[in-house]
């Protein structure tokens, strides 16, 4: 993987179904620049998932994000918050 593929992302779970992307990047930009913040929908029914993804622009901020948000409330709801796992998928 080259140095530009590096994503620097935050998985939040346990989010209320009223959250949306916008109230998630506005929960997490005071720890730095957020590229992307996205809550995942139920494909046949729009709703969220009650979890999605925030990416900074930098480590730091991740680190950050992740330190400050874990546990907390946002929209009512306890949120946790940890380093997004990359997916790997082999091809034979």
């Amino acid at each position: 993987m080259a140095a530009s593929d590096v994503e620097y992302r935050c998985f939040v779970g346990g989010l209320a179904w009223a959250t949306d992307d916008n109230s998630l990047h506005n929960a997490f930009s005071p720890f730095g620049e957020v590229l992307e913040s996205k809550i995942i929908l139920d494909r046949e029914t729009q709703r969220s998932r009650g979890f999605g993804f925030v990416t900074f622009s930098s480590e730091q901020a991740m680190r950050d994000a992740i330190e400050g948000m874990n546990g907390k409330e946002l929209d009512g709801r306890s949120i946790t918050v940890n380093e997004a796992q990359a997916i790997r998928i082999a091809i034979p």
